[in-house]
């Protein structure tokens, strides 16, 4: 039976979710409705990527009974009411990252799915591609021997002149938006133990919320993660682990199609998508919907890939760096 998707909100990224979804077989997936608080946009992109439902509420996605599992795919500050309402409906949810907009609002959503038994996932795409599967196996088999030092940066020109990155209302910041994506491959390098000191500094605008964070995390055993992120200038936007051993390097390592390791570069060619799509690599998102089928198909309750636990770690991390730089939303008054 094909997994039957509803996707909560018709913006840039779920066009590209859709899109990647749309081109998988549809005896696997099947999109069904689309929701948007405006009704002429969700009928609009219900047009667009042939979708047989539209609503102009949230509350009817949660109530149409065909829909098995919702892709979350709002705003920031959104992401833990809606995940709230779709679980309570009895509605397996894949929500874009951050999975909410603290720790405290992680803790509960995680609690939420887990009473109700259904499967929740923070949608960290970069951890379904392939060449995280090589990345863990390089890890695993100790190819560049015992990891000592991470370091990863993200970050665009122009991105300060996108409102809903700049501005607090709207859950803006680095540290939500791109700091997820280097915390998280910190977080997998040193096998998600806790660190033993995190340092950060960073700029924040007019709105309170941060153009740059830059950070470093220490960890047992002289380990370390130089973590950075930039909404005014592009960064190499690189990841280098390094060990005692050698190094592996992950080019476009949000994204990665491909990975260098001691072995040489390995390279998975990303699938062709029709249409246009709005971010780098989003037809990777096949991966990620791939991944949500295995686990429902399996009865899980989480990813492996992705765990409940590791979004609590991802979380309280993203505290701390706004903690230390000064960045306070209404959420965690």
């Amino acid at each position: 039976m094909a997994t039957r998707w509803g996707i909560a909100g018709a913006g840039k990224i779920s066009h590209d979710f859709v899109s990647a979804v749309s081109s998988l077989p549809k005896s696997e997936h099947q999109l069904l409705a689309v929701a948007a608080r405006d009704a002429q946009r969700a009928k609009d992109f219900a047009k667009l990527h042939d979708i047989p439902s539209a609503y102009g509420s949230y509350s009817e996605l949660a109530n149409d009974g065909n829909v098995e599992v919702v892709y979350i795919g709002t705003l920031n500050p959104s992401h833990f009411e809606l995940g709230k309402l779709m679980l309570n409906a009895g509605k397996h949810v894949l929500c874009e990252k951050p999975l909410t907009m603290n720790a405290k609002q992680t803790r509960e959503l995680i609690e939420l799915a887990e009473s109700k038994k259904l499967f929740l996932m923070e949608g960290i795409w970069s951890r379904c591609f392939p060449a995280y599967d090589t990345l863990r196996r390089e890890l695993a088999n100790k190819s560049i021997g015992e990891v000592k030092q991470l370091t990863v940066g993200f970050g665009f020109a122009g991105l300060s002149e996108i409102e809903r990155l700049n501005s607090k209302e709207l859950g803006g910041g680095t540290i939500l938006d791109l700091g997820v994506y280097v915390i998280q491959l910190a977080s997998l390098v040193f096998e998600h133990d806790k660190p033993t000191a995190i340092r950060a500094v960073g700029h924040v605008n007019k709105e309170g919320v941060d153009e740059s964070m830059s950070a470093s995390i220490t960890y047992s055993n002289a380990r370390t993660a130089t973590i950075y992120t930039h909404s005014q200038v592009e960064l190499p936007n690189r990841a280098h682990v390094i060990g005692t051993e050698g190094t592996i390097s992950l080019p476009s390592f949000w994204c990665p199609p491909s990975i260098e390791t001691p072995s040489g570069l390995h390279t998975v060619e990303l699938p062709k998508i029709n249409g246009r799509l709005n971010f780098i690599n989003s037809s990777g998102f096949v991966y990620e919907a791939a991944e949500v089928r295995d686990c429902l198909k399996k009865g899980l309750l989480e990813s492996p890939k992705v765990t409940h636990a590791n979004s609590i770690y991802i979380a309280e991390i993203e505290d701390e760096l706004r903690r230390q730089i000064g960045v306070v939303y209404e959420a965690d008054k």
